[in-house]
């Protein structure tokens, strides 16, 4: 008996010690995320820029999946009323079908190399959509969702467009994608095969667009997007509104589809793609040895993942990073696709194995939400460190050089980074 009292005295003080020291090291962590200028500094820079909508210096249109990744630092600067309206105009060039565009611009600048859509809900207005992406009617939803989160506002829900409220607006996205982008085979979303969450596909030529190329596929982003947008549907509707169908089934089902055909338990890792057409690679190339890490992220944000799960992608995604003199974990794919397989991307370039921190921003609350507080803070603060040096925010970084890429004044970076500081002032203020 007396053995048995002292085992358990022995245990019990074990446990008191370790959860002492975890109190301890929380609260270290939450001082040096509190005193931390750089975040401060970050967040306020963002907030600079978030004062238009456009995706950056390189773009005349406001892109919903970038808008819906700056829409919360841009409710910190703009009036709502303002804000409100931009994410009306989505709605207003609906297509008859539901589907949703990708981009809105000012019709005298409407002189790209798109099919432009009008409408007479939007006088002045064009619109276009990538019809290779399977994510825009996802990401209208999502940054709907931020919007009422923000402000409060739920009138929005009941605003009329034309007859249909966007509650019935945001249902009718959705039965497009069930429609006109859903896998029977495999009950999960398809979209055209591209790289990972990107926008072009590999053959040579106009990329965005589904042609007589297309190889149709089901890749993780596209199906997390989705769920990702049901739940915010969900969490956002009155409880005696009347859904056209029972969405939360449709999510838990999405949720097993992706853990049995996507989900490669012996290498903890996401698929690339499943094909329902053919593959567009040679039969010699192993697709499967790619690590794609937007869609990674999104699957956990989207709660895809167990906690060890999410450990252990974190840990791939660090490790590939770490391949890369000026990688951080916004390095998209590893390794990239070689030119032989892609010749529309080369190696490196772009979503290529280029470096988004558009991506790996959203990763950070990812990482807090499981308790890997000081795996968010160390793998946030290389992005907001070369944000810094860069004195600006930049679409892409190649790994190799370190040179910022693509288009300046990129509101995506800004957005995602000033959510991400969030995030942790959030924790650290709790802690």
């Amino acid at each position: 008996m007396k053995k048995s009292l002292l085992l358990f005295s022995a245990v019990f003080c074990l446990l008191h010690l370790n959860s002492t020291a975890q109190v301890a090291d929380r609260a270290a962590l939450a001082k040096s995320i509190r005193a931390d200028t750089r975040l401060d500094t970050i967040q306020a820079r963002a907030i600079q820029l978030l004062t238009g909508f456009s995706a950056g210096t390189s773009y005349d249109e406001v892109w919903i999946r970038d808008f819906n990744t700056f829409i919360k630092g841009s409710l910190k600067i703009q009036p709502k009323e303002k804000v409100r309206n931009m994410l009306l105009m989505f709605f207003k060039i609906q297509g008859d079908d539901g589907n949703i565009v990708d981009g809105v611009v000012d019709s005298a600048k409407a002189n790209g190399g798109y099919q432009y859509r009008y409408s007479a809900l939007l006088q002045g207005w064009a619109a276009h959509k990538n019809t290779v992406e399977t994510d825009q009617e996802s990401s209208l939803v999502q940054a709907v969702r931020k919007y009422v989160d923000v402000t409060g506002d739920r009138t929005i829900l009941f605003e009329r467009i034309g007859a249909k409220t966007i509650l019935q607006r945001m249902e009718e996205s959705f039965s497009y994608i069930l429609k006109d982008r859903w896998s029977e085979k495999y009950g999960l979303v398809k979209g055209a095969t591209t790289i990972d969450w990107g926008d072009v596909q590999p053959e040579k030529g106009w990329g965005v667009a589904i042609n007589a190329h297309t190889k149709w596929s089901v890749d993780i982003y596209d199906n997390a997007m989705f769920v990702m947008a049901i739940n915010d549907f969900l969490a956002m509707k009155p409880e005696d509104y009347k859904t056209k169908q029972n969405w939360a089934v449709l999510a838990s089902k999405i949720k097993t589809n992706v853990r049995k055909h996507l989900w490669m338990p012996e290498t903890q890792k996401y698929r690339p793609h499943l094909y329902l057409n053919g593959s567009p690679f040679s039969k010699s190339f192993n697709e499967d040895q790619i690590l794609y890490t937007g869609g990674s992220v999104c699957a956990i944000l989207a709660g895809f993942n167990t906690p060890k799960e999410v450990a252990q992608i974190n840990l791939q995604i660090v490790a590939a990073a770490a391949k890369e003199k000026f990688a951080t974990i916004g390095f998209t794919v590893y390794p990239p696709y070689p030119e032989s397989e892609f010749p529309n991307m080369l190696p490196y370039s772009y979503q290529n194995g280029g470096d988004w921190t558009w991506f790996g921003g959203r990763m950070i609350s990812g990482l807090i939400s499981h308790e890997l507080v000081k795996e968010a803070y160390d793998e946030l603060i290389p992005m907001v460190n070369r944000a810094l040096t860069h004195k600006g925010f930049y679409e892409w970084y190649n790994v190799q050089t370190g040179e910022a890429k693509g288009s300046g004044d990129f509101r995506g970076e800004a957005g995602v980074l000033f959510d991400a500081v969030e995030s942790l002032k959030q924790w650290a203020a709790k802690n």
